[in-house]
Protein backbone atom coordinates (compact mmCIF):
# COMPACT_ATOMS: atom_id res chain seq x y z
CA UNK A 1 0.00 0.00 0.00
CA UNK A 2 1.56 3.43 -0.94
CA UNK A 3 1.27 6.39 1.53
CA UNK A 4 0.07 9.43 0.47
CA UNK A 5 2.91 11.87 -1.27
CA UNK A 6 2.63 14.22 1.85
CA UNK A 7 3.48 12.14 4.05
CA UNK A 8 6.28 10.44 1.81
CA UNK A 9 7.61 13.90 1.02
CA UNK A 10 7.56 14.98 4.71
CA UNK A 11 9.72 11.70 6.11
CA UNK A 12 12.10 12.53 3.41
CA UNK A 13 12.82 16.41 3.74
CA UNK A 14 13.05 14.73 7.38
CA UNK A 15 15.64 12.83 7.01
CA UNK A 16 17.28 15.27 4.72
CA UNK A 17 17.31 17.91 7.53
CA UNK A 18 19.29 15.57 9.89
CA UNK A 19 21.55 14.65 7.50
CA UNK A 20 22.95 18.22 7.02
CA UNK A 21 22.40 18.53 10.89
CA UNK A 22 25.26 15.86 11.24
CA UNK A 23 27.52 17.28 8.87
CA UNK A 24 26.52 14.37 6.29
CA UNK A 25 28.41 16.02 2.78
CA UNK A 26 25.54 13.60 0.94
CA UNK A 27 22.33 16.17 2.33
CA UNK A 28 21.55 16.94 -1.15
CA UNK A 29 20.58 13.35 -2.22
CA UNK A 30 19.52 11.64 0.88
CA UNK A 31 16.23 12.67 0.75
CA UNK A 32 15.66 11.27 -2.61
CA UNK A 33 17.13 8.34 -2.19
CA UNK A 34 14.81 7.71 0.67
CA UNK A 35 11.85 8.78 -1.20
CA UNK A 36 13.32 6.65 -4.20
CA UNK A 37 12.96 3.52 -2.06
CA UNK A 38 9.36 4.04 -0.58
CA UNK A 39 7.90 5.28 -3.69
CA UNK A 40 9.97 5.23 -7.11
CA UNK A 41 7.18 6.76 -8.78
CA UNK A 42 7.07 10.09 -6.36
CA UNK A 43 9.78 11.76 -8.56
CA UNK A 44 6.97 11.79 -11.70
CA UNK A 45 4.00 13.18 -9.23
CA UNK A 46 6.30 15.31 -8.13
CA UNK A 47 7.39 16.77 -11.29
CA UNK A 48 3.61 16.87 -12.53
CA UNK A 49 3.25 19.42 -9.72
CA UNK A 50 5.48 22.25 -11.68
CA UNK A 51 3.07 24.76 -13.45
CA UNK A 52 5.94 25.22 -16.47
CA UNK A 53 7.08 21.91 -16.42
CA UNK A 54 11.20 20.82 -16.54
CA UNK A 55 14.03 21.39 -18.63
CA UNK A 56 16.74 19.56 -18.80
CA UNK A 57 20.46 19.68 -19.43
CA UNK A 58 22.80 17.18 -20.46
CA UNK A 59 26.39 16.42 -21.24
CA UNK A 60 29.64 14.71 -20.55
CA UNK A 61 31.31 17.56 -20.42
CA UNK A 62 30.15 21.34 -18.87
CA UNK A 63 26.35 20.10 -17.75
CA UNK A 64 26.60 21.66 -14.46
CA UNK A 65 28.25 25.39 -15.59
CA UNK A 66 25.69 25.21 -18.98
CA UNK A 67 22.70 24.53 -16.17
CA UNK A 68 23.90 27.00 -13.81
CA UNK A 69 24.13 29.89 -16.51
CA UNK A 70 20.63 29.10 -17.66
CA UNK A 71 19.92 29.54 -14.02
CA UNK A 72 21.46 33.26 -14.51
CA UNK A 73 19.80 33.74 -17.53
CA UNK A 74 16.29 32.67 -16.42
CA UNK A 75 16.06 32.87 -12.77
CA UNK A 76 15.02 36.64 -12.33
CA UNK A 77 11.91 35.38 -14.50
CA UNK A 78 10.41 32.20 -12.93
CA UNK A 79 11.12 30.27 -9.26
CA UNK A 80 13.44 27.54 -9.97
CA UNK A 81 13.42 23.91 -9.10
CA UNK A 82 17.87 23.60 -9.87
CA UNK A 83 20.08 20.97 -8.80
CA UNK A 84 22.91 23.62 -7.95
CA UNK A 85 24.90 20.87 -6.35
CA UNK A 86 25.23 18.88 -8.71
CA UNK A 87 23.41 15.77 -7.66
CA UNK A 88 21.98 14.82 -11.32
CA UNK A 89 21.25 11.17 -10.91
CA UNK A 90 17.29 10.26 -10.09
CA UNK A 91 17.65 10.50 -6.29
CA UNK A 92 19.19 14.11 -7.10
CA UNK A 93 16.67 15.06 -8.84
CA UNK A 94 13.73 13.72 -6.49
CA UNK A 95 15.95 15.45 -3.72
CA UNK A 96 15.57 19.30 -5.69
CA UNK A 97 11.96 18.52 -6.25
CA UNK A 98 11.09 17.87 -2.02
CA UNK A 99 13.27 21.29 -1.49
CA UNK A 100 12.03 23.48 -4.06
CA UNK A 101 8.64 24.55 -2.20
CA UNK A 102 6.93 26.85 -4.80
CA UNK A 103 9.30 26.38 -7.45
CA UNK A 104 7.25 27.19 -10.93
CA UNK A 105 9.94 25.46 -13.42
CA UNK A 106 12.22 22.66 -12.91
CA UNK A 107 15.96 22.99 -14.36
CA UNK A 108 17.65 19.84 -14.02
CA UNK A 109 21.85 18.96 -15.07
CA UNK A 110 21.07 15.26 -15.81
CA UNK A 111 23.55 12.47 -15.70
CA UNK A 112 24.49 11.53 -19.58
CA UNK A 113 23.34 7.73 -18.43
CA UNK A 114 20.64 8.87 -15.95
CA UNK A 115 18.70 10.73 -18.99
CA UNK A 116 16.64 8.37 -20.75
CA UNK A 117 14.72 7.42 -17.22
CA UNK A 118 14.56 11.01 -16.10
CA UNK A 119 13.30 12.47 -19.24
CA UNK A 120 10.45 9.94 -19.00
CA UNK A 121 9.83 10.53 -15.33
CA UNK A 122 9.28 14.47 -15.51
CA UNK A 123 8.44 14.28 -19.08
CA UNK A 124 10.37 17.75 -19.68
CA UNK A 125 9.20 20.65 -22.31
CA UNK A 126 12.73 21.30 -23.17
CA UNK A 127 16.38 19.62 -23.76
CA UNK A 128 19.53 21.10 -24.11
CA UNK A 129 22.06 17.75 -25.36
CA UNK A 130 25.60 19.32 -25.63
CA UNK A 131 28.36 16.79 -25.97
CA UNK A 132 29.58 13.43 -25.21
CA UNK A 133 32.80 12.55 -24.58
CA UNK A 134 34.88 9.13 -23.60
CA UNK A 135 33.97 9.65 -19.80
CA UNK A 136 33.82 6.13 -17.34
CA UNK A 137 33.90 3.77 -19.81
CA UNK A 138 33.52 0.59 -16.58
CA UNK A 139 29.80 3.04 -16.07
CA UNK A 140 28.96 4.37 -19.54
CA UNK A 141 29.97 1.93 -21.92
CA UNK A 142 30.61 3.47 -25.36
CA UNK A 143 29.52 6.45 -26.47
CA UNK A 144 27.73 5.13 -29.44
CA UNK A 145 25.74 3.26 -26.40
CA UNK A 146 24.73 6.40 -24.74
CA UNK A 147 23.83 8.27 -28.06
CA UNK A 148 21.36 5.79 -29.31
CA UNK A 149 19.80 5.97 -25.90
CA UNK A 150 19.60 9.63 -25.95
CA UNK A 151 18.28 9.34 -29.63
CA UNK A 152 15.17 6.77 -28.40
CA UNK A 153 14.80 9.57 -25.34
CA UNK A 154 14.13 12.13 -27.98
CA UNK A 155 12.01 10.13 -30.00
CA UNK A 156 9.83 9.43 -27.28
CA UNK A 157 9.58 13.02 -26.42
CA UNK A 158 7.82 14.52 -29.90
CA UNK A 159 6.53 17.54 -28.05
CA UNK A 160 9.90 18.70 -26.52
CA UNK A 161 11.65 21.53 -27.63
CA UNK A 162 15.17 20.50 -28.17
CA UNK A 163 18.89 22.51 -28.19
CA UNK A 164 22.19 20.89 -29.79
CA UNK A 165 25.49 20.89 -29.94
CA UNK A 166 25.82 20.45 -33.62
CA UNK A 167 29.82 20.72 -33.00
CA UNK A 168 29.53 17.37 -32.08
CA UNK A 169 28.84 14.65 -34.72
CA UNK A 170 26.82 12.32 -32.04
CA UNK A 171 24.92 14.87 -30.95
CA UNK A 172 24.21 17.14 -33.62
CA UNK A 173 22.71 14.09 -35.83
CA UNK A 174 19.96 13.40 -32.33
CA UNK A 175 18.24 16.42 -33.70
CA UNK A 176 15.85 14.81 -36.14
CA UNK A 177 14.92 18.30 -38.04
CA UNK A 178 13.45 19.45 -34.96
CA UNK A 179 16.20 21.13 -33.17
CA UNK A 180 17.96 24.37 -32.59
CA UNK A 181 21.64 23.45 -32.83
CA UNK A 182 24.55 25.74 -31.66
CA UNK A 183 28.41 25.41 -32.40
CA UNK A 184 31.33 27.75 -32.66
CA UNK A 185 32.23 29.53 -35.97
CA UNK A 186 35.86 30.75 -35.96
CA UNK A 187 38.68 28.76 -37.46
CA UNK A 188 41.24 30.95 -36.10
CA UNK A 189 40.52 29.48 -32.13
CA UNK A 190 40.03 26.21 -33.95
CA UNK A 191 43.36 23.56 -33.09
CA UNK A 192 45.81 22.99 -35.69
CA UNK A 193 44.51 19.11 -36.33
CA UNK A 194 42.13 16.33 -34.35
CA UNK A 195 44.09 16.09 -30.47
CA UNK A 196 45.09 11.90 -30.29
CA UNK A 197 42.26 11.66 -27.59
CA UNK A 198 39.49 12.96 -30.12
CA UNK A 199 36.86 10.75 -29.71
CA UNK A 200 33.77 11.17 -32.47
CA UNK A 201 35.80 11.30 -35.24
CA UNK A 202 34.30 8.84 -37.94
CA UNK A 203 30.89 9.15 -39.98
CA UNK A 204 27.74 8.49 -37.61
CA UNK A 205 26.17 6.78 -40.84
CA UNK A 206 28.98 4.93 -42.98
CA UNK A 207 32.03 5.12 -40.46
CA UNK A 208 34.49 6.72 -42.96
CA UNK A 209 36.64 9.24 -40.71
CA UNK A 210 35.71 12.74 -40.52
CA UNK A 211 37.10 15.72 -42.74
CA UNK A 212 37.54 18.86 -40.24
CA UNK A 213 37.71 22.28 -41.71
CA UNK A 214 38.32 23.23 -38.13
CA UNK A 215 38.42 21.27 -34.71
CA UNK A 216 37.86 23.30 -31.31
CA UNK A 217 37.43 21.15 -28.76
CA UNK A 218 38.20 17.55 -28.65
CA UNK A 219 36.01 16.17 -31.67
CA UNK A 220 33.86 18.62 -31.37
CA UNK A 221 34.03 21.21 -35.09
CA UNK A 222 33.13 21.93 -38.64
CA UNK A 223 33.18 18.34 -39.77
CA UNK A 224 32.09 16.77 -42.98
CA UNK A 225 31.81 12.61 -43.99
CA UNK A 226 34.44 12.78 -47.36
CA UNK A 227 32.00 9.60 -48.55
CA UNK A 228 28.38 9.76 -47.47
CA UNK A 229 28.31 13.58 -47.08
CA UNK A 230 26.83 14.05 -43.36
CA UNK A 231 28.24 17.00 -42.02
CA UNK A 232 27.12 19.80 -39.67
CA UNK A 233 23.65 20.88 -39.40
CA UNK A 234 22.96 24.34 -40.13
CA UNK A 235 24.03 25.99 -36.86
CA UNK A 236 20.75 28.28 -35.86
CA UNK A 237 22.85 29.99 -32.75
CA UNK A 238 27.16 30.72 -33.13
CA UNK A 239 30.10 31.69 -31.59
CA UNK A 240 31.98 34.40 -33.98
CA UNK A 241 35.04 36.52 -32.99
CA UNK A 242 35.94 35.08 -30.08
CA UNK A 243 38.94 36.01 -27.74
CA UNK A 244 40.52 34.41 -25.19
CA UNK A 245 41.76 36.54 -22.74
CA UNK A 246 44.26 33.82 -20.82
CA UNK A 247 42.50 33.56 -17.15
CA UNK A 248 40.80 36.79 -17.10
CA UNK A 249 37.87 35.04 -19.10
CA UNK A 250 36.67 35.00 -22.81
CA UNK A 251 34.58 37.47 -25.14
CA UNK A 252 32.54 36.13 -28.10
CA UNK A 253 29.85 37.38 -30.13
CA UNK A 254 26.18 35.08 -30.27
CA UNK A 255 24.59 35.50 -33.48
CA UNK A 256 21.60 34.09 -34.91
CA UNK A 257 19.97 34.33 -38.73
CA UNK A 258 18.53 37.92 -37.36
CA UNK A 259 20.36 39.12 -34.28
CA UNK A 260 23.66 39.36 -32.54
CA UNK A 261 24.97 40.05 -29.56
CA UNK A 262 28.68 40.61 -27.70
CA UNK A 263 29.18 39.02 -24.38
CA UNK A 264 32.00 38.94 -22.44
CA UNK A 265 32.23 35.91 -19.69
CA UNK A 266 34.28 35.85 -16.64
CA UNK A 267 35.39 32.21 -16.74
CA UNK A 268 38.13 31.73 -19.61
CA UNK A 269 38.39 28.46 -22.16
CA UNK A 270 36.78 28.03 -25.82
CA UNK A 271 34.67 24.99 -23.59
CA UNK A 272 33.12 27.57 -21.51
CA UNK A 273 31.92 29.19 -24.91
CA UNK A 274 30.53 25.76 -25.75
CA UNK A 275 29.06 26.46 -22.65
CA UNK A 276 27.51 29.88 -22.92
CA UNK A 277 26.40 28.65 -26.29
CA UNK A 278 24.66 25.85 -24.82
CA UNK A 279 22.65 27.80 -22.17
CA UNK A 280 21.98 30.52 -24.86
CA UNK A 281 20.31 27.91 -27.29
CA UNK A 282 18.31 26.32 -24.15
CA UNK A 283 17.40 29.52 -23.60
CA UNK A 284 16.14 30.37 -26.68
CA UNK A 285 14.12 27.79 -26.93
CA UNK A 286 12.50 28.74 -23.98
CA UNK A 287 11.55 32.26 -25.55
CA UNK A 288 14.00 33.92 -23.67
CA UNK A 289 15.25 37.07 -25.82
CA UNK A 290 18.92 37.00 -26.78
CA UNK A 291 19.48 40.02 -25.11
CA UNK A 292 18.50 38.92 -21.49
CA UNK A 293 20.80 35.84 -22.75
CA UNK A 294 23.65 37.74 -22.96
CA UNK A 295 23.04 39.67 -20.24
CA UNK A 296 22.93 36.90 -17.91
CA UNK A 297 26.28 35.28 -18.87
CA UNK A 298 28.00 38.29 -18.47
CA UNK A 299 26.40 37.93 -14.48
CA UNK A 300 27.86 34.27 -14.16
CA UNK A 301 30.52 33.52 -12.29
CA UNK A 302 32.01 30.22 -12.33
CA UNK A 303 29.85 27.36 -11.12
CA UNK A 304 31.60 25.34 -7.75
CA UNK A 305 34.79 23.72 -8.34
CA UNK A 306 34.85 24.45 -12.34
CA UNK A 307 37.60 27.46 -12.18
CA UNK A 308 36.19 28.94 -8.67
CA UNK A 309 38.88 31.32 -7.26
CA UNK A 310 38.90 30.80 -3.73
CA UNK A 311 41.24 32.99 -0.85
CA UNK A 312 42.83 30.87 1.53
CA UNK A 313 44.45 33.47 4.03
CA UNK A 314 46.65 35.55 2.02
CA UNK A 315 46.38 32.75 -1.16
CA UNK A 316 44.25 31.89 -3.79
CA UNK A 317 43.03 28.53 -4.93
CA UNK A 318 42.25 28.00 -8.52
CA UNK A 319 39.77 24.98 -8.34
CA UNK A 320 39.50 23.32 -11.96
CA UNK A 321 37.62 19.66 -12.15
CA UNK A 322 39.29 17.73 -14.46
CA UNK A 323 37.85 14.03 -15.18
CA UNK A 324 38.40 12.88 -18.57
CA UNK A 325 40.75 13.13 -21.35
CA UNK A 326 38.88 16.32 -23.46
CA UNK A 327 37.78 18.31 -20.06
CA UNK A 328 41.62 17.76 -18.62
CA UNK A 329 42.95 19.29 -22.24
CA UNK A 330 40.94 21.75 -22.28
CA UNK A 331 41.69 22.46 -18.49
CA UNK A 332 45.32 23.03 -19.73
CA UNK A 333 44.69 24.51 -22.91
CA UNK A 334 43.44 27.56 -20.54
CA UNK A 335 45.69 27.54 -17.59
CA UNK A 336 48.81 27.37 -20.28
CA UNK A 337 47.69 31.11 -21.98
CA UNK A 338 49.00 32.38 -18.34
CA UNK A 339 52.00 32.39 -16.37
CA UNK A 340 54.26 30.19 -15.04
CA UNK A 341 52.17 27.74 -12.05
CA UNK A 342 54.79 27.44 -9.76
CA UNK A 343 53.17 24.55 -7.83
CA UNK A 344 49.67 22.56 -8.65
CA UNK A 345 48.21 19.85 -6.54
CA UNK A 346 46.19 17.44 -9.18
CA UNK A 347 43.66 14.90 -7.53
CA UNK A 348 43.53 11.76 -9.01
CA UNK A 349 40.45 9.65 -7.12
CA UNK A 350 38.87 6.37 -8.16
CA UNK A 351 35.37 6.34 -6.31
CA UNK A 352 32.51 5.14 -8.70
CA UNK A 353 31.65 8.84 -9.46
CA UNK A 354 35.03 8.84 -10.96
CA UNK A 355 35.22 5.86 -12.72
CA UNK A 356 37.29 3.26 -11.53
CA UNK A 357 39.49 2.97 -14.58
CA UNK A 358 41.77 6.05 -14.28
CA UNK A 359 43.93 4.74 -17.97
CA UNK A 360 42.24 8.18 -18.86
CA UNK A 361 44.82 10.19 -17.58
CA UNK A 362 47.41 8.82 -20.20
CA UNK A 363 45.31 10.60 -22.86
CA UNK A 364 45.51 13.92 -20.93
CA UNK A 365 48.04 15.95 -22.30
CA UNK A 366 50.07 16.89 -19.27
CA UNK A 367 53.39 17.24 -20.82
CA UNK A 368 53.09 20.86 -21.77
CA UNK A 369 51.64 21.55 -17.97
CA UNK A 370 54.37 19.90 -16.40
CA UNK A 371 56.87 21.79 -18.57
CA UNK A 372 55.83 24.97 -16.83
CA UNK A 373 55.48 23.28 -12.81
CA UNK A 374 58.18 24.06 -10.60
CA UNK A 375 56.68 21.02 -8.06
CA UNK A 376 53.86 18.95 -8.51
CA UNK A 377 52.01 17.70 -5.53
CA UNK A 378 49.99 13.96 -6.44
CA UNK A 379 47.30 13.07 -4.28
CA UNK A 380 44.47 11.22 -3.73
CA UNK A 381 43.65 7.52 -3.99
CA UNK A 382 45.42 6.78 -7.03
CA UNK A 383 48.29 9.43 -6.28
CA UNK A 384 51.16 6.85 -6.93
CA UNK A 385 49.85 6.58 -10.79
CA UNK A 386 49.12 10.21 -10.86
CA UNK A 387 53.23 11.03 -10.43
CA UNK A 388 54.23 8.12 -12.82
CA UNK A 389 52.36 9.37 -15.36
CA UNK A 390 53.72 12.82 -14.86
CA UNK A 391 56.99 11.65 -14.31
CA UNK A 392 56.63 9.48 -17.95
CA UNK A 393 55.49 12.95 -19.07
CA UNK A 394 58.92 14.79 -18.54
CA UNK A 395 58.81 16.47 -15.15
CA UNK A 396 61.55 15.15 -12.85
CA UNK A 397 61.44 12.95 -9.52
CA UNK A 398 62.74 15.30 -7.53
CA UNK A 399 59.89 17.99 -8.44
CA UNK A 400 56.80 15.84 -7.68
CA UNK A 401 55.45 14.71 -4.24
CA UNK A 402 53.14 12.13 -3.13
CA UNK A 403 50.91 13.19 -0.47
CA UNK A 404 47.49 10.78 -0.62
CA UNK A 405 46.05 12.23 2.34
CA UNK A 406 43.58 15.39 0.40
CA UNK A 407 43.97 17.94 3.36
CA UNK A 408 47.92 17.50 3.89
CA UNK A 409 48.06 17.36 -0.10
CA UNK A 410 46.39 20.75 -0.09
CA UNK A 411 48.44 22.14 3.04
CA UNK A 412 51.65 20.88 0.91
CA UNK A 413 50.52 22.97 -2.22
CA UNK A 414 49.85 26.06 0.14
CA UNK A 415 52.85 25.59 1.91
CA UNK A 416 54.85 25.79 -1.43
CA UNK A 417 52.65 28.82 -2.70
CA UNK A 418 54.25 31.98 -1.95
CA UNK A 419 51.98 34.86 -0.38
CA UNK A 420 49.68 36.65 -2.39
CA UNK A 421 49.91 33.74 -5.11
CA UNK A 422 47.65 31.24 -7.09
CA UNK A 423 48.10 27.43 -5.99
CA UNK A 424 46.62 25.69 -8.93
CA UNK A 425 44.37 22.60 -8.00
CA UNK A 426 43.41 19.88 -10.72
CA UNK A 427 40.95 17.20 -8.87
CA UNK A 428 38.87 14.64 -10.18
CA UNK A 429 35.14 14.63 -9.70
CA UNK A 430 34.60 12.78 -5.73
CA UNK A 431 37.91 14.77 -4.47
CA UNK A 432 37.14 18.31 -5.95
CA UNK A 433 34.17 17.58 -3.38
CA UNK A 434 36.68 16.75 -0.56
CA UNK A 435 38.85 19.57 -1.08
CA UNK A 436 36.04 21.75 -1.11
CA UNK A 437 34.40 20.57 1.79
CA UNK A 438 37.77 20.80 3.76
CA UNK A 439 38.45 24.22 2.83
CA UNK A 440 34.63 25.10 4.07
CA UNK A 441 35.55 23.50 7.23
CA UNK A 442 38.35 25.98 7.76
CA UNK A 443 36.08 28.81 6.90
CA UNK A 444 37.10 29.56 4.06
CA UNK A 445 34.13 29.15 1.63
CA UNK A 446 30.70 27.56 2.15
CA UNK A 447 29.69 24.18 1.17
CA UNK A 448 28.10 23.21 -2.02
CA UNK A 449 24.95 22.26 -1.02
CA UNK A 450 24.68 25.44 1.39
CA UNK A 451 25.64 27.88 -1.61
CA UNK A 452 22.92 25.84 -3.26
CA UNK A 453 20.27 26.23 -1.25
Amino acid sequence: MRLPLAVEVAGARAAGALSRLVGAGGGTTVPGKLLWKVDPDAIDRLAARLPQGAVLVSATNGKTTTAAMVAEIIGGRVRLAHNAAGANLVSGIASTLLASRDAELGLFEVDEAALPEVAERVRPRALCLGNLFRDQLDRYGELELIAERWRRTVSALPGARLAVNGDDPLVGDLGEGRALAFGVDDPRVARSGLQHAADSIHCVRCGTPYDYAAAYVGHLGDYACPTCGHSRPSLALAARDVELHGLDGVAFTLATDSESARVRLAVPGLYNVYNALAATALALVLDVPLSDAASGLERFSAAFGRFERIPVGDRRLLLLLIKNPAGANEAIRTLLEGERFGTAVVALNDEIADGRDVSWIWDVDFEPFAARLDRLVATGSRAAELALRFRYGGLPEERIEVVPELAQALDRGLQLTPAGGELVVLPTYTAMLALRRIVARRGHTTNYWERAA
